[in-house]
């Protein structure tokens, strides 16, 4: 895939600032776009796509107005599909339960889906104290949903508590989005030993049910660690068990071996349905010394009832 065929976009502030600080980590593989009513979300854009939702004259913003940052994204669909035309894989970002996100990023996703790309999306919710926002960001995650091929719930709460935890910003600093975001871009975009590409996406995202994605990274001799640190991904409550369909990329140090994929693909798959679809892609990384990093996308996950 070329460059501009993957697009990073952030939708309202905490989506631009993921979305600024995911294209660093992935040295220019991608376009961005950055879609928010407040100018700050623009600072230190360089090269990226900017769409502000409203003119420079407007002092209203789109703060706990879910219609009105919908109704101006809709407004800019001409454009939002010159930037889409492209574009084959849409990697979404953005904070649901204020203004822009809950209204903004179901309609770009539903533009996205409709230019025909692949649109995965990372839909932050707010803090469970949080019951006002909380009400507005479920709507928008339902619409979401709807619209986006995989809609991952994260959970600001334990976001906050594992940043806390590495003493960070987990506004500025969501190191566990950069790492997955750089982790798909790196499966599709370079060359690897099991070349994954975007169809075998779309063969896992078809599965009926719902979906997540999951990154780990741990040394090559304890796949158990590996695992373990992708299960303590800030997400909110699904069980991943039983899932049907799975796509999954290892990626190593120049010292990683057969048998070492083999170990970590066999534990990370365990939990699936015994007839579930496995797709498996591996790459040598110079980047990861003495460290495998693993990128998994579920799906088929029945709902919990």
């Amino acid at each position: 895939m070329d460059a501009d065929q993957i697009l990073i976009a952030g939708v309202g502030g905490l989506g631009c600032a993921w979305a600024k600080g995911a294209d660093a980590r992935c040295s220019s593989d991608t376009s961005v776009l950055l879609i928010d009513a407040d100018d700050e979300s623009f600072v230190d854009a360089g090269s990226s796509h900017v769409l502000r939702l409203g003119h420079t004259l407007d002092s209203v913003g789109c703060a706990a107005l879910p219609p009105l940052a919908e109704q101006r994204m809709r407004g800019f669909s001409a454009l939002a599909s010159t930037i889409l035309e492209p574009v084959e894989l849409v990697i979404l970002l953005t904070g649901l339960g204020g203004g822009t996100g809950t209204g903004a990023a179901h309609e770009f996703a539903r533009q996205a889906r409709q230019s025909g790309a692949l649109v995965l999306a990372v839909a932050a919710l707010p803090f469970e104290v949080q019951a006002t926002r909380s009400a507005i960001a479920q709507s928008g995650l339902e619409r979401l949903e709807h619209v986006a091929h995989v809609t991952v719930r994260l959970s600001l709460d334990r976001l906050a508590r594992q940043a806390r935890q590495k003493g960070q910003n987990w506004q500025m600093g969501a190191e566990w989005i950069e790492d997955l975001v750089d982790g798909l871009v790196c499966t599709l975009m370079r060359m690897g030993l099991i070349n994954l590409d975007l169809m075998d996406l779309r063969a896992i995202v078809d599965q009926e049910g719902e979906a997540t994605m999951l990154v780990g990274s741990g040394r090559p001799d304890d796949p158990e660690s590996i695992l373990e640190s992708a299960m303590l991904a800030p997400l909110s409550a699904l069980d991943v068990g039983g899932a049907s369909a799975c796509l999954i990329q290892v990626e190593g140090g120049l010292g990683m071996t057969i048998g070492q994929v083999d170990a970590v693909t066999n534990i990370f798959t365990e939990a699936l349905e015994l007839d579930a679809q496995v797709i498996l892609g591996a790459r040598v990384s110079e980047e990861l010394e003495d460290t495998i990093r693993v990128v998994t996308l579920l799906a088929g996950i029945k709902a919990s009832d």
